[in-house]
């Protein structure tokens, strides 16, 4: 019997496709990137917000301001002054500003403060990603003048506040009535729904039937969420 010969046998290896194990490289480890600060998100360029003050909320703003200095230079990271010349408040990002977003989020909560909101509703804004502040006026749902005008602000607040009370605690929103502007403080669906119900009053709808359809809602979005 004749043996192969060495080339044959070398071709016989070479033809054997080579084990996966040998092909099989290592994948590379994926970069990890730290998160851009604030500075140099925008090329090293300060971001600043100007929020103007009503000359109504000048004596409760200056009242307030270690209130509302706190928890926008300790907490939130970002610098503010007051204007006195221009009647505004500053604010500025710093070196070690955590998000950008805090900026934004310390612009809304003053300016919620300039509209009349109580200091704890207003940090509300500050510590949660979805509230929002609404703002329309009535002759915006229907053109009323002198005691027509009257009489819907009165239906609005009721007597002692008691209709804007309920509106607020059944859709767990804030109102404030400011003469012929109403400023609405909440969640989207729930301004939406206090929205709804004022509109109704200013239309000249019954407080209780404004009551009742309130019901009807809150129940449902109860049950959705």
């Amino acid at each position: 019997m004749e043996l192969p010969s060495s080339s044959a046998a070398m071709e016989t290896d070479a033809s054997v496709p080579p084990s996966s194990d040998a092909t099989t490289l290592a994948a590379p480890p994926k970069p990890l990137f730290q998160a851009l600060k604030p500075h140099e998100m925008s090329d090293g360029k300060v971001q600043f917000r100007k929020v103007p003050v009503p000359p109504h909320r000048f004596a409760p703003l200056k009242r307030n301001w270690m209130e509302i200095y706190t928890p926008i230079y300790e907490q939130m990271k970002v610098d503010i002054r007051m204007n006195l010349k221009a009647r505004r408040v500053e604010l500025k990002t710093r070196q070690d500003t955590p998000d950008v977003s805090h900026l934004q989020k310390c612009a809304d909560f003053v300016h919620a403060f300039m509209l009349g909101f109580d200091l704890c509703d207003a940090l509300a804004l500050l510590r949660l990603d979805d509230l929002y502040v609404d703002s329309f006026e009535i002759k915006d749902v229907k053109t009323l003048r002198g005691e027509h005008l009257s009489r819907a602000i009165g239906r609005l607040s009721g007597k002692g506040g008691k209709t804007k009370f309920a509106i607020e605690n059944s859709t767990r929103t804030r109102i404030v009535i400011a003469d012929t502007k109403i400023h609405i403080l909440g969640s989207f669906v729930n301004i939406k729904v206090a929205r709804d119900s004022l509109c109704s009053l200013i239309l000249g709808s019954p407080a209780g039937k404004v009551y009742s359809k309130l019901r009807a809602v809150s129940a449902r979005i109860a049950e959705r969420f």
